[in-house]
């Protein structure tokens, strides 16, 4: 139940806001949509993920913070934007759950489920370009040639 609930609120949470306070659903929609975002959320369950127009996502979760990071994807539709909010539908689920989005900063976003503001994640935007840049970066590889020498002794 509380992986269904992680991994949940982290996608719902994607389609969040841009400026301090409470978004619309359609500005919360693109503010998030497309965007990579990390996430840590209330009882420690982290990770990275994006949110499609369409719907979609597709990201990593690590479940209370311990043990295996887990590959996640959602098909289309499963998140929904309507006019009275952002809600999911998860498969196997018995009841279909709209979330509170509430902007941080101009690069992250709180997502909680409505009604329990306790169970939220904290959302803060990547740029994907940049970090694997910096990845390589820190990390240089050593060069090695593909030519063979020959000692003419």
């Amino acid at each position: 139940m509380y992986r269904s609930m992680a991994v949940l609120c982290v996608a719902i949470a994607t389609i969040l806001p841009a400026a301090a306070g409470e978004m619309k659903p359609e500005e919360a929609r693109h503010f998030v949509a497309g965007k990579l975002f990390s996430y840590t959320c209330f009882e420690g369950t982290t990770g990275m993920g994006r949110i499609f127009a369409d719907g979609s996502a597709f990201g990593t979760i690590r479940i209370g913070g311990t043990g295996p990071v887990r590959y996640v994807s959602l098909p289309a539709g499963t998140i929904r934007v309507t006019p009275e909010g952002v809600c999911a539908s998860v498969r196997g689920m018995l009841f279909e759950p709209c979330f509170n989005l509430e902007k941080t900063s101009e690069a992250s976003f709180r997502g909680s489920i409505a009604g329990l503001s306790f169970a939220y994640c904290d959302f803060t935007r990547r740029n994907a370009r940049l970090e694997l840049t910096a990845s390589n970066t820190l990390r240089p590889r050593p060069v090695q040639s593909s030519a063979r020498t020959t000692s003419s002794e």
